[in-house]
């Protein structure tokens, strides 16, 4: 395997900016790296130096067609997936890789991003020590980079950074814009219960903001907001191309107070925030214009901490799912789905219906 630890920790100078809630514990000063990689605009560039540095098999693995349908096979279990693994690549292109998925989220989202990713070790650590036979499947290494057509600041064409508990789809629809949807991200386990990262939740806001607005229900509002006493095991939406309808369910934000509106403005922003600025504005502006009152809040499961639980907040133009239920309530899957533009959606229909491909 190639050395996969000094590209994975490209980065951290910005993610020490970040002051995303977290009982993380502090990295010694030794594994800290250089410097960071640039963000851009959009991810055109670190697509095309990516391409440039692959030949042989990594490119034949890495560079997909546009129209391939694994660019709408989102998946977040540990499998082989389109496109060519971290390993496979040498700490050239490994870091090309890392450019590329800085490029298409926020300082934020990098670093948790980041983190999914090196959290393979805990996990293969943990299910070593409970005996576990295929504990050997959770490798650093075992996250793929897949483009979908040419990179190109006029074409249809996309890209996925994807592994366990990591899918990153990014849609590029030409003069109609970028999209970064679906987003997911989980972890497992939420909280790590011992060895050196004890204590360790990488998705902890996700959960505390929403814990926070659950308190400020009263008993009315909350025979509302809680749809079912028990949760499905894992997020609803699954990883269907495309999300099948679903009613509204729980509590609209029409007949919220004003403080429980702001904190869910506030468990919002955990989510937008994982995107880059121009696309967490885009989206939220979309769906301030489909009507903020139109979005729901829905729990199912245990209200208590630690008991298996499930979220989700539904709007017209957005889905967030969050769902803490696997592994007796220690496994995290959450995800972002744009119901209108998920893997290019609207946008990409309008580029293609006025462009030849």
């Amino acid at each position: 395997m190639r050395a996969i630890l000094p590209a994975l920790l490209i980065g951290a100078v910005a993610a020490a900016a970040c002051s995303r809630p977290s009982t993380a514990q502090p990295t010694s000063a030794a594994s800290q790296p250089a410097a960071a990689p640039a963000s851009t605009s959009t991810s055109t560039a670190a697509a095309a130096a990516l391409a440039a540095s692959l030949s042989g098999p990594a490119r034949d693995k890495a560079m997909l067609a546009f129209d391939a349908p694994e660019r709408v096979q989102m998946n977040y279990i540990p499998i082989v997936r389109a496109g060519v693994p971290l390993n496979e690549l040498a700490e050239s292109q490994q870091s090309h890789a890392w450019s590329l998925l800085r490029a298409g989220l926020s300082e934020t989202g990098f670093a948790t991003a980041r983190s999914i990713v090196s959290h393979e070790d805990i996990l293969r650590d943990l299910e070593q020590s409970q005996g576990a036979a295929n504990y050997m499947r959770r490798q650093p290494g075992l996250y793929y980079t897949a483009l979908f057509g040419t990179p190109g600041a006029d074409a249809a064409w996309g890209w996925r950074f994807e592994g366990h508990h990591l899918s990153v789809n990014v849609t590029h629809a030409g003069a109609e814009g970028e999209i970064v949807a679906p987003l997911f991200m989980g972890s497992n386990p939420a909280k790590v219960p011992s060895g050196p990262k004890a204590g360790l939740r990488i998705l902890a806001a996700e959960e505390d903001a929403a814990r926070a607005l659950l308190t400020l229900f009263d008993e009315a509002q909350k025979a509302l907001v809680v749809i079912a006493p028990e949760t499905t095991n894992d997020i609803v939406s699954k990883n269907l191309p495309k999300v099948e309808p679903m009613q509204f369910a729980g509590l609209a934000v029409k007949d919220m107070t004003a403080p429980q509106q702001k904190q869910l403005r506030a468990l919002l922003d955990v989510y937008a925030s994982r995107l880059p600025a121009a696309q967490k504005a885009s989206q939220l502006a979309r769906m301030e214009k489909a009507g903020f009152n139109t979005l729901h809040f829905a729990w199912a499961g245990g209200t208590a901490v630690g008991q298996k639980h499930y979220y989700r907040i539904h709007g017209p133009t957005l889905l967030v799912e969050y769902d803490n239920s696997q592994n007796d309530g220690n496994h995290v899957h959450s995800v972002w789905r744009d119901l209108q533009h998920d893997y290019g959606g609207d946008l990409l229909r309008k580029h293609l219906a006025t462009h030849k491909h």
